[in-house]
C-alpha cells in the first residue's frame, strides 16, 4: 500500500465525562451518542452526548440511576423509536426512551449478577426475523429476550447441574440472514467460545482459546455465517472462517498477537465487513483488514470439506490514551467516525481517513 494511500487514526475531539466509563453507542440517524458508566458513588450514569458545529462534545441529557451501567444496544429497536436497550450491574435488562428516562419502558430481573453484555437484532433494518435481544452474565448464563415478552427470555443456555458455571464476558447475535435462522456467539473468562443455534436450540459448536475472551463480533449479524473474531486477555485476536464447518476440527482459524496487553474488544465497519479495530488494554487502536485466501474451501484426506483462514494486515495503528481503551463504536451513518471510552475516564472523537481507498 502507498503511504498516500494509508489510514489514519485522528482523534477529532475529547471529553473528560469524570466517571467510570464502560459502555458508548452511536444513536442511529445522528449526530449524537450514548455514554454508560457510573459516578465514585456507584450509581449509574447515562449521558447523551453529542458533537457541536465546531466539534466539540456536548453532553444533551444526564440521567443517574440506582445501579451502575455496563452495556447497551440500540440492536433491537426501530430506526423511528431508536429505544436503547442496557445490562446493569444487579443483572436488570432495561429498554428506555432518551426523550423520557424517569421509568423505563421495559424493566426485568434478567440475571443473577452484573449483566456483561448485551447485543440486538432484528431493529434498524439488521437481520431477518423478529426484534430480539440477548445478554451474558457473571451468573453463566446466556439469555435471548423478545421485548414484547416481559420477565421470561425465549431462550437460556445455561450450565447444566453439576457443571461450573463460568463468566459470560461477551454475546453476539450473528447468521440473521432469514426469517428462521440465528445464531449466537459467547465468549467466557476460561477461554471458551459457544455458538448456539437458536433455530434448533441446540450448541452448534464449541471451542477454547486457552485466555480469557473479552469480546466476540460477527462481521455481519444479517448474513449467512460469514467471519467471527474474538479477542482475548493475552494479546490476542482469533478470526474463524464460519462459512465451512468440519465435523471434527470446527471452523478454520487464524491468531494474530498484537497490543502487548490485553485486546479489550473488536469492532467491524459498517461500511466494509473485512476492516475493523482492536483497542488495546495499553491504550492503543489497531486497524485491520482481513484477507481471504485464494481457496476458502479445502479437503481433508477423507474428502470432506474443511474451512481455510485467510491472514490479517495492519493497516495503522495509534495510541490514544496511557490507560486501557474499552469501548468503541463506529457510526452507521458517516464511515471512519467512531466514539471510544476509556479507563482515563475519557470519551473521545475519532476520524479515520482513507477507508475507500484500502
Amino acid at each position: 500500500m502507498n503511504s498516500s494511500d494509508k489510514p489514519s487514526i485522528m482523534v477529532h475531539s475529547e471529553k473528560s465525562m469524570n466517571k467510570t466509563l464502560f459502555d458508548v453507542k452511536w444513536v442511529p440517524c445522528s449526530a449524537r451518542f450514548v455514554v454508560l458508566g457510573n459516578y465514585p458513588r456507584q450509581t449509574g450514569s447515562l449521558q447523551v452526548c453529542e458533537m457541536t458545529s465546531s466539534g466539540e462534545i456536548n453532553v444533551v441529557s444526564e440521567v443517574e440511576k440506582k445501579d451502575p451501567f455496563k452495556c447497551g444496544t440500540f440492536g433491537a429497536s426501530s430506526l423511528k423509536q431508536r429505544n436503547f436497550a442496557t445490562g446493569d450491574f444487579a443483572g436488570n435488562l432495561r429498554i428506555w426512551d432518551l426523550e423520557k428516562t424517569a421509568l423505563p419502558l421495559y424493566s426485568t430481573t434478567a440475571h443473577t449478577e452484573i449483566i456483561n453484555s448485551i447485543d440486538g437484532v432484528g431493529g434498524l433494518g439488521v437481520g431477518e426475523g423478529p426484534r430480539e435481544l440477548v445478554t451474558g452474565s457473571r451468573d453463566g448464563s446466556v439469555k435471548v429476550w423478545d421485548p414484547r415478552q416481559k420477565d421470561d427470555p425465549v431462550a437460556c443456555m445455561k450450565p447444566k447441574e453439576g457443571e461450573t458455571k463460568r463468566d459470560c464476558w461477551s454475546v453476539a447475535f450473528g447468521h440473521a440472514h432469514n426469517q428462521m435462522d440465528r445464531c449466537v456467539a459467547a465468549g467466557y473468562d476460561n477461554g471458551d467460545i459457544k455458538l448456539f443455534d437458536l433455530k434448533n436450540m441446540s450448541l452448534r459448536w464449541d471451542t477454547n482459546v486457552k485466555n480469557g475472551v473479552c469480546f466476540v463480533e460477527f462481521d455481519r449479524k444479517d448474513i449467512n455465517m460469514n467471519k467471527l473474531v474474538a479477542t482475548v486477555l493475552e494479546s490476542k485476536i482469533h478470526v474463524f472462517d464460519m462459512r465451512t464447518q468440519h465435523p471434527k476440527k470446527g471452523f478454520a482459524k487464524m491468531t494474530e498477537k498484537a497490543h502487548d496487553s490485553t485486546v479489550w474488544a473488536a469492532k467491524h465497519l459498517p461500511q466494509n465487513r473485512d476492516i475493523f479495530m482492536t483497542l488495546g488494554g495499553n491504550g492503543s487502536a489497531y486497524l485491520w483488514k482481513y484477507q481471504y485466501p485464494a481457496n476458502r474451501v479445502a479437503k481433508d484426506s477423507d474428502e470432506i470439506e474443511m474451512g481455510v483462514a485467510g491472514t490479517l494486515n495492519l493497516l495503522e495503528n495509534t495510541t490514544l490514551s496511557k490507560q486501557p481503551i474499552n469501548a468503541l463504536d463506529w457510526s452507521p451513518d458517516k464511515e471512519g467516525l467512531a466514539v471510544c471510552t476509556a479507563f482515563d475516564q475519557c470519551v473521545r472523537v475519532l476520524i479515520v481517513t482513507k477507508l475507500a481507498r484500502v
